[in-house]
């Protein structure tokens, strides 16, 4: 198991990361961290860390999660 999975219940994202995120992702939902931890858990997602950043492919998003703070930075639709 990553540092990511285990530390999930330490995830959370600022007032402007929330606005990026429902945003770049064109989602509506108001709890967009637990809206990136059921993507972080699927059985699909691919996650790598690089860096100070974990970066999670899953669905049709692209997540970017900090690794010391477990901050979700940004988020992004891809297209497959």
């Amino acid at each position: 198991m990553n540092g990511l999975i285990e530390n999930i219940d330490k995830l959370h994202t600022t007032e402007m990361g929330m606005e990026r995120i429902k945003r770049n992702c064109q989602i509506e939902t108001d709890d967009v961290v637990q809206w990136g931890k059921m993507w972080i858990l699927d059985k699909t997602a691919e996650i790598e860390r690089t860096g100070k950043n974990w970066y999670i492919v899953t669905g049709n998003y692209r997540i970017t999660v900090n690794a010391h703070s477990y901050t979700i930075i940004t988020a992004h639709k891809v297209k497959k």
